[in-house]
């Protein structure tokens, strides 16, 4: 080893512990031959609280060199224990293979597209830590489809592999990410294959036992006391009858799914689902802090939400779980939960969306990537909503200068505009669906050149009608409040006043879906 080398690993050292008594302690050491073989000499820069290094040289006829004045005998040194805060950032042996990613399933390419390949690998990757160095190994003229890519720390090489892998560069190609040491791992499994054991199944029972009901009673859940019970009723014309009550079952208040499979508790490590005649424990999801959570329709994913998590480096804030496993499929950042849910799912559950300043980003079940890798641009967007009876997403955009307001209908997967709407005038918009995606009704307030106030219209979408027609509804001189579409045909129900809040007891609606009896 060299002086060079010697210098470096004791600079990084006092780096790490020169505000300390003990690194001092430590450093003496140096004057015995260490680990390098050179006995050294050092004196502390009390100015600069550095270490400077002199190495000391071999007396004639060899042996060990002098130690300098004032120098502590290695007897006296403290032992590890009363070191472990300084040992542990002492310079350690590596090869720099940790460092080090292979990416598997990467495009085959000549000289004339390598360029373009490596500035689009390095805008994936980069993203992860600074990138070092690569390598593209070729064979006849072509890459062979897998590359080396070296990081300038361990950490950001296990940061790659945990992100990227599964990423998706096109319809071809889907990258495969390992680090370079797995290969020793790999090689070392067994030939023999062990037969895994056997798990008992687990019988849950009949979760949907209660649309059975011969009554077709619907069930609701009550919390009191001060929260400290919670009781489920069936919701009997004559009088509510209870199904089960339990002292503290939850610590704020309970939530059903969609289809009333599950009931949500919520508890400061995390949340419960309960379900089944007897309403067993079905899943446990820990997420310490939760405060929110929301359902996919089909009832496959759970989206929880706390402020206490969250880290820049590892996003948890909000978490998606997959219900039947309780894995967790991926974290995400949360700026602001003023406004839940934060995604918005499609009516089957392929897709959820979330919308940030002039950004529509649209994710994919059950990868839980950006569709298409790539978030949609949208200048202003103020709302969007899914339709309830296709993968259909309606958006609308504000004036901006001479550029009219718009609703826009989109078909995913494919991104298509099956329908744009340009309105003037426009004030503010709110989109409501007919429940099964039949048409769509935009309310449309306007503030008219020469008159004053302002004046509400209805654009209804015909969305099973060719090209999508439009049918517009003025309400002259009425003011218009909350609204909704009939279930099945195109009566809009109109709301002209503010309801009264009621306070009391907190209730949980577990509603039979329609069309379901006996």
């Amino acid at each position: 080893m060299t002086e060079t080398c010697c210098r470096s690993a004791l600079e990084q050292s006092a780096e790490a512990g020169a505000q300390s008594l003990p690194f001092l302690m430590a450093a003496a050491k140096l004057t015995q031959p260490g680990p390098w073989g050179i006995p050294v000499d050092f004196s502390l820069d009390n100015c600069s609280r550095s270490i400077h290094i002199q190495p000391w040289s071999w007396p004639d006829g060899g042996g060990l060199a002098p130690s300098p004045p004032g120098a502590i005998p290695a007897s006296e040194l403290p032992g590890p224990e009363l070191l472990g805060d300084v040992l542990k950032d002492r310079p350690q042996e590596a090869d720099g293979i940790d460092s080090v990613i292979v990416v598997d399933n990467v495009p085959q390419v000549g000289p004339d597209r390598l360029e373009k390949l490596k500035n689009v690998i390095h805008k994936i990757f980069s993203k992860f830590g600074k990138i070092t160095n690569d390598f593209y190994p070729e064979e006849e003229g072509k890459t062979k489809g897998y590359i080396f890519l070296e990081y300038a720390s361990p950490a950001h090489a296990l940061d790659a592999v945990k992100n990227a892998d599964g990423y998706k560069l096109d319809k071809q190609h889907t990258f495969r990410v390992n680090l370079f040491t797995d290969f020793d791992k790999y090689m070392t499994i067994s030939d023999e294959w062990d037969i895994p054991e056997k798990q008992p199944f687990k019988d849950l029972g009949n979760l949907r036992y209660w649309l059975e009901e011969a009554e077709c009673r619907d069930q609701y859940s009550v919390i009191f006391e001060s929260g400290d019970r919670t009781s489920i009723f069936w919701n009997d014309v004559k009088d509510p009858v209870s199904i089960e009550e339990r002292a503290r079952w939850t610590e704020t208040y309970v939530r059903w799914s969609p289809k009333g499979t599950y009931l949500a508790t919520f508890h400061q490590r995390g949340i419960a689902l309960w379900g089944g005649e007897k309403f067993k424990q079905i899943q446990r999801f820990s997420h310490q802090g939760v405060q929110l959570i929301d359902f996919s329709p089909c009832e496959r994913y759970l989206v929880t939400f706390s402020p206490l998590m969250d880290t820049q480096d590892d996003p948890q804030a909000i978490i998606i779980w997959d219900i039947l496993t309780g894995q967790k499929k991926r974290g995400f950042h949360c700026e602001s939960s003023a406004h839940w849910p934060i995604f918005k799912w499609s009516h089957d559950g392929k897709f959820f969306a979330r919308m940030t300043l002039d950004t529509l980003s649209i994710y994919e079940t059950p990868s839980m990537g950006l569709l298409d890798k790539k978030s949609l641009k949208i200048s202003g967007i103020k709302d969007f909503s899914w339709s309830p009876g296709g993968n259909i997403i309606a958006f609308w955009v504000p004036e901006d200068k001479d550029i009219p307001a718009r609703v826009t209908l989109m078909q995913l997967p494919s991104r298509q505009e099956i329908r744009v709407r340009n309105l003037f005038n426009v004030v503010d918009c709110k989109l409501h669906w007919q429940k099964n995606g039949d048409y769509l009704c935009v309310k449309v307030d306007r503030t008219p050149k020469g008159t004053q106030g302002v004046v509400t219209n209805f654009e209804i979408f015909r969305m099973r009608e060719k090209q999508v027609p439009v049918d517009v509804v003025e309400m002259k001189g009425k003011s218009i409040g909350p609204f909704v579409l009939s279930g099945l045909g195109l009566t809009v129900a109109l709301g002209t006043g503010v309801v009264p809040g009621w306070g009391g007891r907190q209730d949980s609606l577990r509603q039979r879906p329609e069309g379901v009896g006996l």
